[in-house]
């Protein structure tokens, strides 16, 4: 096994322990998660998976670490860095939004956002892997868009995160408020669009 700079090791069962742990923690939350259940649900003993995450604070970091990440590469594999910036964006866009509107996207954000009080590290994981992903992204595009004179940005990372925001209007506070629990896909081409159109009116050249 190796060492992560966590703490976590890495071995055999590793990604099965997560994969596990993911399908718990979606259906019962942190606070309702056993390790017994998730243990079961892995098909790995206790030792096992406490030989892995000594701690249930640990394991769903790394779930939510890991998620974060896999909707990143995605998105990241499927970006033309040589097309103009309203092609790049809506892509990254439409990712943004599907990820916060899936199941798994809000169980993440309520957990965190719950346990942050008590559990900080629990809300700094989950910006670096999420907000802190989607900055570093554009921001390497940016920088390409910049160079080719079709972008004109002065503070990238604040131009990164109000795209972010953007790309939550009207959606994301109906969501948490509990006001509206799902949306047509013409709802949410609309905010896309109007995200795209609102960036660009401000930073394209």
């Amino acid at each position: 096994m190796n060492d992560l700079a966590d703490g976590i090791k890495k071995g055999r069962k590793f990604e099965q322990v997560l994969e596990g742990a993911r399908g718990v923690f979606l259906k019962d939350g942190f606070e309702g998660a056993s390790v017994d259940t998730i243990a079961k649900e892995a098909g790995v003993s206790k030792a096992t998976l406490y030989s892995y995450f000594p701690d249930k604070r640990l394991l769903f970091m790394e779930v939510a670490k890991s998620e974060c990440c896999r909707q990143a590469d995605a998105a990241m594999a499927m970006m033309d860095m040589s097309k103009p910036p309203a092609a790049v964006l809506h892509h990254v866009g439409s990712h943004l939004i599907r990820f916060f509107l899936s199941d798994l996207g809000q169980k993440v954000f309520r957990i965190c956002v719950a346990e942050s009080d008590r559990f900080p590290e629990l809300g700094r994981q989950f910006y670096v892997s999420g907000p802190g992903t989607v900055e570093r992204a554009l921001g390497q595009y940016f920088d390409l868009a910049i160079a080719r004179g079709e972008l004109a940005i002065d503070d990238k990372v604040l131009a990164a995160h109000q795209f972010a925001e953007l790309c939550k209007a009207h959606l994301f506070p109906r969501l948490i408020f509990g006001i509206q629990d799902r949306f047509t896909d013409a709802e949410v081409e609309a905010v896309i669009t109007g995200a795209v159109e609102m960036f660009m009116a401000r930073y394209g050249t």
